[in-house]
């Protein structure tokens, strides 16, 4: 399984970016996705995730109104939209994958990160 994350830059606070999160080796339709960040210094949090069956979204309560998770199973790509980006924002972002269907279990598989510089 891989899971190649692209989309990472430098961004103005306020302004968007949007990530791709492209998988191979594994039934992309049947898993849970997840995305996930890691600040300089802090452990890895979760940011939000879609499920499989339904495309049911759910996030961390900071990004709430502000990002966006969607997926296209024909190209077996899940997006981050992340809009009215903060400083705080800045990480290396991880995108995961599980099969359960709840978007805050534990996941299976994980991506290399993407950097994510918001500068203020």
């Amino acid at each position: 399984v891989q899971l190649q994350a692209s989309g990472g830059g430098l961004v103005q606070a306020g302004g968007s970016l949007r990530l791709s999160c492209a998988a191979s080796g594994l039934t992309f339709r049947g898993y849970t996705m997840g995305w996930f960040r890691q600040a300089p210094g802090k452990e890895r949090v979760f940011v939000g995730g879609i499920s499989w069956s339904t495309s049911r979204t759910g996030y961390e309560d900071s990004v709430k109104g502000r990002f966006t998770i969607s997926r296209d199973n024909a190209k077996n790509t899940v997006y981050l939209q992340m809009n009215s980006l903060k400083p705080e924002g800045t990480a290396v972002y991880y995108c995961a994958a599980r099969r359960g269907l709840d978007v805050t279990g534990e996941y299976d598989y994980w991506g290399q990160g993407t950097l994510v510089t918001v500068s203020s």
